[in-house]
Parts: C-alpha cells; sequence; structure tokens
C-alpha cells in the first residue's frame, strides 16, 4: 500500500483502489481534500488536531457512503447516521475499503493530572502499519512500519525510544511534528537511530510525500 504524509497526524493509506485516511484535523491544511478522496476515514480521538468534527459532519451529509470510524466518544454525536458510523474499541476488527483494521489502545497518553484523560485507540492496517493515536500502546502483533508521534504536550523522548525498541518495526516513520521545527525534528531523529537509543532510523517525510509500505 501507499502511504501518503499529511501535516501533522494525518495519513491517507492507498491500496486496489481503495483509499483511507486516518486523523484529518485541524492542523491538516488540506484535511478538505483528504477526507473528500476517502472512502472512510479512522479517528483516534476527539482533540481537535486530530478530528474535525465540522469538516467531518459535512462530509457524511454530502456523501452517503462516506465510513467513518472513531472511538464513541467521536462517532455518538451521529447517533442517527448508524450506516455511516461506528464505534469502535480495542480488539474489534474489520475490513473497510479493502483495507484490514485492527483496533489496539484505550486512553490517551496522560498529559497532567488536571487533564483528563480521554478514549484513543490505534489502527493497525493490513497488519504492517500502524498509527497509535496520542498514546504509546503496543499493538497487538508485529508491525512493519510504525508511525511515531514526535511532539506535543503528552510526548516524551524517553518513553518514545522504548516504545520504539517494544515495537520493534522494521520501519520508524514521523508524524505529529507540528510542535517541532526542522532543527528540532532532525534533533529527534538523530535520537532515534541506531546511532543514539533504537535500532531503526526515524524517516523525516514531507507533507504530500508517498512511500511504499
Amino acid at each position: 500500500m501507499q502511504l501518503i504524509k499529511h501535516a501533522h497526524a494525518c495519513v491517507s493509506l492507498v491500496k486496489d483502489g481503495g483509499r483511507i485516511a486516518i486523523d484529518p484535523g485541524t492542523f491538516t491544511p488540506d484535511a478538505k481534500e483528504v477526507v473528500a478522496a476517502a472512502d472512510a476515514v479512522l479517528i483516534t480521538h476527539d482533540h481537535f488536531d486530530h478530528f474535525d468534527e465540522e469538516l467531518i459532519a459535512r462530509a457524511l451529509d454530502a456523501r452517503p457512503g462516506l465510513q467513518v470510524y472513531g472511538p464513541a466518544s467521536v462517532v455518538e454525536r451521529w447517533a442517527a447516521r448508524r450506516r455511516q458510523v461506528t464505534a469502535v474499541t480495542a480488539s474489534d476488527c474489520f475490513e473497510v475499503a479493502g483495507f484490514d483494521i485492527m483496533v489496539s489502545g484505550e486512553l490517551h497518553a496522560p498529559i497532567h493530572r488536571d487533564i483528563p484523560r480521554v478514549a484513543n485507540v490505534g489502527y493497525l492496517v493490513d497488519a504492517r502499519l500502524y498509527h497509535p493515536g496520542d498514546a504509546y500502546d503496543v499493538p497487538p502483533a508485529p508491525v512493519d512500519t510504525l508511525l511515531l508521534p514526535t511532539s506535543g504536550p503528552w510526548t516524551q523522548l524517553g518513553q518514545a525510544a522504548d516504545y520504539v525498541r517494544e515495537v520493534a518495526p522494521s520501519r520508524l516513520v514521523q508524524i505529529h511534528e507540528i510542535m517541532l521545527s526542522r532543527t528540532g525534528q532532525e534533533s529527534m531523529a538523530r535520537f532515534l537511530s541506531p546511532a543514539a537509543l533504537t535500532d531503526v532510523p526515524l524517516t523525516i517525510l514531507p507533507e504530500g510525500d508517498t512511500i511504499t509500505v
């Protein structure tokens, strides 16, 4: 399958004519076009940088065939659209647009004791690629490509390195990078590399670029 990197946490996956988008949020300038091109949208949690409620609502109105998956906290607002939206939890499996999806994880990583933790799920796609949302949950099966968040109020370099070690992917691709300058991203890549803390280098994929995974 082809992975298209969009800004921040958003990626599109394309295979055999099917296309899904994961986490088109308000930090993704082309989110409208990303959603319009997708057969299905997968949302990890309800934070605005991953989930643009108004955008998804308009897309559901305009496209009766669009499928949206996410935690109940995301999709329950569209309870009348049971044919279009599906609530998912850890261990759920489903097929959409030719992709096999397994759901993992339960909660957003801690930010601060005064900030409640929201539901957060990760998506393992075709038993190859894992998008964790905002958490360091280890998926339930081996992963070839791990999408790794590198910036945000909840991320920590040490935990990220340990997470990569535990998941042990063959490829590591940066997401959730918008709070880092280019210098900051390159600094993270130096730490997350065989020369430092992990066995696999961090790939910094520019917005709009495509790779095969």
